[in-house]
């Protein structure tokens, strides 16, 4: 029950990051894309804000464990594969066409009727269909 009640903490603080950051606003990241076009580069503020504190949990938490329970997941490697090119290109995709990443769309579900609804269930779809994709373009991969 504990670990059930800090994660709707935790997710609820996002969703509030996301709304004061203004990472729901469609307009907003929208501008943030169009480099050369209007710009603007406040969202720079909020990668940062995310970007920084995460460096410093990484080097705090090795060799602990979380308060509730299971472990922190491991560093990420830093490797550039085929998979990582791949899903990148196609979350910048959807963010730029959309404005919207799995956060805010999830958020947008409350203020942005039928169209968050249908981005949502493409996401969704997008989701399911990301595992079968990817044992393609490994198997291509392991062809060339």
């Amino acid at each position: 029950m504990q670990r059930l009640f800090l994660s709707l903490l935790a997710g609820a603080l996002f969703g509030t990051g996301l709304l004061v950051s203004g990472m729901t606003d469609t307009t907003k990241v929208q501008g943030w894309l169009d480099v050369f076009g209007k710009w603007d580069p406040t969202l720079a503020f909020v990668m940062g804000g995310a970007i920084v504190p995460m460096f410093f949990a990484w080097r705090l938490t090795r060799g602990r464990s979380p308060l509730v329970g299971g472990s922190f997941p491991s560093v990420p490697r830093p490797q550039m594969d085929h998979r990582l090119i791949t899903g990148s290109v196609l979350f910048g995709m959807g963010w730029g066409l959309a404005g919207l990443c799995p956060g805010p769309a999830i958020a947008s579900l409350s203020y942005n009727g039928i169209g968050g609804l249908i981005f949502l269930a493409a996401m969704l779809l997008g989701m399911l269909a990301a595992p079968k994709a990817g044992r393609q373009l490994d198997r291509l991969a392991t062809n060339v």
